[in-house]
């Protein structure tokens, strides 16, 4: 099935992730609350394009099961995860101000690039397949935690968020869905490949935007002009 497929295909990006320094010391409490800080700016804008991409895919879709989980999906990033984000802007007294004025990073540029290259170049069942590792993950990175905790009030929120059941539930329900889009006969050994690819390039960049946040990513300092595209929206 494709779970387990495109699983084993991405495991290094994983692995990567579990121990990845930025998640060590979310737990030990010692991450430097600049790198946690630039981690939320940059996913305020993922999280805007990751629920854009939600709703495209829902209506560009001709299967109802991934229409409903898009559709539903989206509800789901709108009322509760950027909520999240909301509430962790206020304590951390992030204003709009500064939110206009931290340039998007490469990292968070190029993972939403990548997912919106899947509905131009392929169909929506490769761009749903780009969209799972960031759930997935998450829901794996929070159980992982969940028996460790944080010493740091802010980063146990943070893990107690993606260890929910609610989100145990929904990861469970994409993953039924997705298997069944790769098995049905309408996709073709080509599309399947296409499927696979574009969930290990997704893991890869979900390990990547830790050491986006952790290091602080910045485009080259000796580049005469930012790319446009690349500054807050």
């Amino acid at each position: 099935m494709f779970t387990e497929i495109a699983l084993a295909q991405a495991r290094p990006y994983w692995d990567g992730s579990f121990t990845h320094p930025f998640i060590k010391e979310l737990v030990t409490g010692d991450l430097a609350s600049t790198a946690f800080r630039y981690y939320l700016l940059q996913d305020r804008y993922y999280l805007e394009h990751f629920s854009k991409i939600h709703l495209l895919i829902a209506q560009q879709s001709n299967d109802p099961d991934v229409k409903a989980l898009m559709y539903q999906s989206a509800n789901n990033l709108a009322d509760g995860e950027q909520m999240v984000r909301h509430d962790f802007f206020q304590e951390l007294q992030i204003k709009s101000t500064e939110i206009a004025q931290t340039p998007i990073a490469p990292t968070a540029y190029h993972y939403v690039s990548h997912m919106y290259r899947q509905l131009v170049e392929h169909t929506p069942n490769v761009a749903l397949a780009s969209l799972l590792p960031c759930a997935w993950l998450y829901q794996a990175i929070g159980q992982r935690l969940a028996t460790k905790g944080s010493p740091n009030q802010l980063y146990q929120r943070w893990i107690d968020t993606y260890a929910s059941d609610e989100l145990t539930e929904s990861v469970q329900t994409f993953k039924q869905i997705i298997n069944q889009v790769y098995a049905d006969p309408k996709t073709t050994p080509a599309e399947q490949q296409e499927m696979v690819d574009a969930f290990v390039i997704s893991s890869a960049m979900e390990y990547n935007f830790w050491g986006m946040a952790y290091e602080l990513e910045t485009w080259p300092s000796d580049a005469k002009i930012q790319p446009q595209s690349a500054k807050p929206q």
